[in-house]
């Protein structure tokens, strides 16, 4: 149909075109007939304004339903003053409608779109069906527009550093890296295969033996693995490498980009979030001691604290025998905590035994009004059922470690070592919540540093690479590979915002013979080597240069600044539980032609 073009944006309204006449272009985002006057908020992509319609002038108002799609045309005016709302940017003034077009009309909609509270309470799957409504609510297309932005920012740093934006392919060779790999068939030979790529490493490692020396993409990333809040079977990262580096210049880049990128979103959108400072540096053995963690939340400073000699001769047979079978006794403070009833505690204790634990012990610090069963040097009234068992000395160097204070609940928890700092990880991020600990306009980056190179996998009796097995393992430890591979650590790093990983990186294996070893070490026996590998092990015999990168997560970085507990909300068109596309129907089943094409047939 024709209709009147608009030559003027909703949100670019204000007092400023008074007595202007406009046209419209939009949807309408709520409809409120009040007898005498039809009222409609009126949005396109740039805001809302409100338009007032006379049922006097206008004869067939009811056919303008919410989301219905208009062309409007009328007269700016501002509003009386007692209906104006200084809430929105266009609250002062209002469009007077001289005429209006249909440009098409809407069904009942699934959900509210101009309710955010109500639609706070509809289902995931719904809303995902109808994603393209979902879309049209101001707030996600916000968190687009966001992503934009972030996008831009990060082009533009590294343009105007000398990177060149380099495209890899989408379909490659399966070569897996942790997750499983979405398989492509190969039509013209059945039986082979290609395979999403799971991250362009190996591409962009050839790229810096091709001599571009200055990388960077923005690349979609395939990982066949289970979902959770901050994962997608699809999903986009920031790929950056370089040659002729060292690990300083790249944690130098990586931090001065995150610094410019996050800090100017911040300031063009207005976020409430406070600018991002420098970040903080911590190895990873560091961050495991501190923290249990090697994804530290560092918006707020609780450590844990290790009593293992203070109680290894104590008369509490739980703490003495766990650290003379070799285990630890490690601890977190509960500011506050003390004023938690025997059930809460209980809650905390059930909290920690899905984890893995055994067992919660405490000590409380008062409350006042309760009896004691000892009273520090400093005035503090301890109760707690194993009290009873440490000596005076053993009581106040509990105090003493843990930096206990009154109204304070000291959390243990004695079991080996990865056991206990998987729990207390666990326990101080949730007391860091129920305690009010978080200011959540923070994002605290972190960097951490030297990870081993790899972990021992005791369900399949192997070696498995902590990070990849491209990973330059620090040369000072090269001659342990064989002998003590537990003892090497990776020239690697990772950044750390609030408790998630946002980027991992590290310097590259370049020596074929070293590149060998790492796969040996793997379990990958040689055949497989070249097979899967023998590309890259053959390019790096062509004088290839030190280099290194990191791939930072554009969808995580995203949840970081909208607030939100999920990528799903800052992706265009997520997928849901168990990977699928309630818009699409995806996966869905293929007809025999297809099975045919392919040369394979379901069974």
């Amino acid at each position: 149909m024709n209709y009147t073009k608009r030559d003027t944006y909703a949100g670019s309204i204000s007092k400023l075109t008074l007595g202007k006449e406009v046209v419209l272009n939009g949807w309408a985002h709520k409809v409120r007939d009040l007898g005498g006057l039809c009222f409609v908020d009126f949005r396109d992509a740039s805001g809302i304004v409100q338009v007032v319609l006379n049922p006097e002038k206008f004869d067939n108002l009811q056919e303008i339903k919410t989301e219905s799609c208009l062309s409007i045309t009328g007269k700016v005016v501002e509003r009386d003053d007692a209906n104006k709302n200084l809430k929105i940017p266009t609250g002062e003034i209002e469009v007077v409608a001289s005429s209006y077009q249909l440009i098409s009309s809407s069904q009942p909609l699934p959900f509210p779109i101009s309710d955010e509270k109500e639609m706070s309470r509809v289902n995931e799957e719904i809303r995902f069906k109808y994603r393209y409504l979902d879309l049209r609510r101001p707030v996600c297309r916000n968190k687009l527009a966001i992503r934009a932005s972030v996008l831009k920012n990060m082009r533009s740093f590294f343009d105007n550093r000398g990177f060149l934006e380099i495209e890899t392919p989408i379909i490659t060779k399966s070569t897996p890296e942790g997750a499983r790999d979405y398989l492509v068939p190969y039509r013209l030979e059945p039986g082979l295969f290609y395979a999403l790529p799971q991250s362009p490493q190996q591409y962009k490692q050839l790229l810096m033996v091709a001599g571009m020396e200055r990388y960077y993409q923005i690349a979609k990333c395939f990982r066949d693995e289970s979902q959770r809040s901050d994962r997608q079977p699809e999903f986009t990262q920031l790929d950056v490498e370089m040659s002729f580096v060292n690990q300083e210049d790249i944690l130098q880049i990586a931090e001065e980009m995150t610094l410019d990128v996050v800090n100017k979103v911040i300031d063009e959108f207005k976020l409430e979030k406070k600018k991002v400072d420098p970040f903080v540096r911590l190895t990873y053995d560091e961050a495991i001691r501190d923290y249990g963690s090697d994804k530290p939340d560092l918006r707020f400073s609780l450590k844990l604290f290790d009593v293992s000699e203070s109680v290894s001769n104590s008369g509490f047979g739980v703490f003495k025998n766990c650290v003379e079978s070799g285990g630890i006794v490690k601890g977190i403070r509960y500011p506050g905590g003390a004023s938690l009833s025997k059930k809460e505690i209980g809650a905390l204790e059930e909290f920690c035994k899905e984890f893995g634990a055994k067992g919660l012990a405490w000590i409380a610090a008062g409350p006042d009004g309760a009896e004691f069963a000892y009273t520090s040097k400093n005035g503090l009234g301890l109760r707690s059922p194993i009290v009873k068992f440490f000596s005076e000395a053993e009581l106040e160097e509990l105090i003493s470690v843990s930096g206990m204070e009154k109204g304070d609940l000291i959390c243990f928890i004695a079991d080996d070592r990865s056991v206990v700092h998987n729990v207390l990880s666990r326990l101080r991020n949730l007391i860091g919540e129920r305690a009010g600990l978080i200011d959540k306009t923070e994002l605290k980056f972190c960097w951490v540093l030297n990870f081993p190179l790899v972990e021992w996998n005791a369900d399949e009796s192997r070696w498995d690479s902590t990070h990849h097995p491209f990973t330059m393992p620090r040369v000072e430890d090269l001659d342990k590979l064989e002998s003590d591979p537990a003892a090497v650590r990776a020239d690697c790093y990772d950044i750390v915002c609030n408790g998630v990983e946002w980027a991992s990186g590290s310097m590259r294996i370049y020596n074929p013979e070293v590149q060998q070893r790492v796969f040996s070490l793997l379990g990958i026996s040689e055949d497989v080597q070249k097979e899967r590998f023998g590309h890259m092990i053959e390019a790096f015999r062509y004088g290839a240069p030190p280099h290194g990168g990191f791939a930072p997560g554009i969808d995580r970085l995203l949840m970081f600044l909208t607030d939100d507990s999920s990528i799903k909300e800052v992706i265009p068109f997520p997928k849901i539980a168990g990977g699928t596309d309630p818009l699409m129907s995806a996966p869905s089943s293929i007809d025999a032609m297809q099975w045919a094409e392919i040369g394979l047939k379901k069974i």
